[in-house]
């Protein structure tokens, strides 16, 4: 009792087909299938994956560590004091007493700050001969050359300021 290929596909629910046609379009259902398996196999490797979470997620820097001390507020100020070792009484010091202590624990050195070169006297004579053109300018009605002279008259004054703390 020995059954045909087309007995053995009729039980199964098949029917083959012999033609070109045919057996193309059996490869292509074939082939769906398989792709199908295998996509179905990675989305159960990849749906595994979250299940392991990490013993720690990593943490994001703080915008507050990246910008210069001078720049932060009192609270980054304290935030950032408060993680050092050595450093007590955060809450009571003012932000300049902060910014001293955090540099010296982290050992940065202060650059002092660079000094005007030239005296008082010498600047403040410069500033009362700019103020001689710049009367001269408004009375010969020239606004463009007054306002140059008032603006180096300003910087004048500003580096006298310097000058003399």
């Amino acid at each position: 009792m020995s059954e045909t290929p087309e007995e053995t596909s009729q039980k199964s629910g098949k029917v083959e087909d012999t033609s070109e046609e045919g057996q193309a379009a059996a490869a292509q259902e074939d082939n769906a299938a398989d792709k199908e398996q295998e996509s179905a196999a990675s989305t159960e490797e990849t749906a595994e994956v979250p299940a392991e979470k990490p013993t720690k997620a990593p943490q994001k820097p703080s915008a507050a560590k990246d910008k210069p001390l001078e720049k932060m507020t009192v609270k980054e100020l304290r935030e950032l004091a408060k993680d050092i070792p050595g450093i007590t009484g955060v809450h009571a010091m003012k932000k300049e007493e902060l910014i001293t202590e955090i540099k010296s624990a982290k050992g940065i050195k202060d650059e002092p700050v660079k000094k005007v070169s030239g005296s008082t006297r010498e600047l403040k004579l410069q500033i009362k001969s700019l103020k001689a053109e710049r009367q001269a300018a408004l009375e010969a009605k020239d606004k463009k050359k007054a306002t140059i002279f008032r603006r180096r008259i300003s910087r004048l004054k500003k580096k006298t300021r310097k000058v003399a703390a």
